[in-house]
């Protein structure tokens, strides 16, 4: 089931203000958004490795569950590395891409329930809105939310989730 965004609870539990990117907000798209942001060092580093740069720079919109550097640096020690060794490219970009939905998908306006959302990737990420405000993707939380950009949103999560 497709959704119009997240809940207006989820937007009071925002680690990083989406109010800090108002300046961005018409001219930054999401790499840029991402950048400025500052905590996203390891993810913009793995888009620009899997050449994915120019598709989240493209007209969109797109809503990015993007992994802060702490949810990278929690995985299990290597695992980034050799996913940015040449020849794991495929799952690189399948990994990110599982991170990316077509759409702009705001917190403010989704109602609590649980979602299916067709990634970018090819398959679906479920998405469950607490009536107590939560917002989990694939079980990671979601710590900041609505981020704008020009071409989509920003939705910052503790973990890095991963296709199957």
């Amino acid at each position: 089931m497709r959704i119009a965004a997240f809940t207006a609870a989820a937007v009071s539990a925002v680690a990083i203000s989406a109010a800090a990117f108002a300046d961005y907000q018409d001219e930054a798209d999401i790499v840029d958004t991402a950048i400025a942001a500052g905590d996203f060092t390891t993810l913009v580093a793995a888009v620009e490795a899997a050449g994915l740069v120019d598709a989240l720079r493209g007209d969109g919109p797109l809503t990015v569950f993007a992994p802060n550097d702490a949810a990278f640096a929690a995985l299990p020690a290597g695992t980034v590395d050799e996913l940015l060794l040449p020849e794991n490219a495929d799952q690189l970009e399948a990994v990110l891409t599982y991170h990316v939905v077509p759409g702009e998908y705001l917190a403010a306006e989704t109602p609590a329930g649980e979602y299916e959302l067709e990634t970018l990737q090819g398959s679906t990420v479920d998405l469950v809105v607490g009536e107590d405000g939560t917002v989990t993707v694939d079980g990671a939380t979601v710590i900041a939310a609505d981020i704008a950009a020009s071409n989509g949103v920003i939705h910052a999560i503790d973990a890095v989730i991963m296709p199957e």
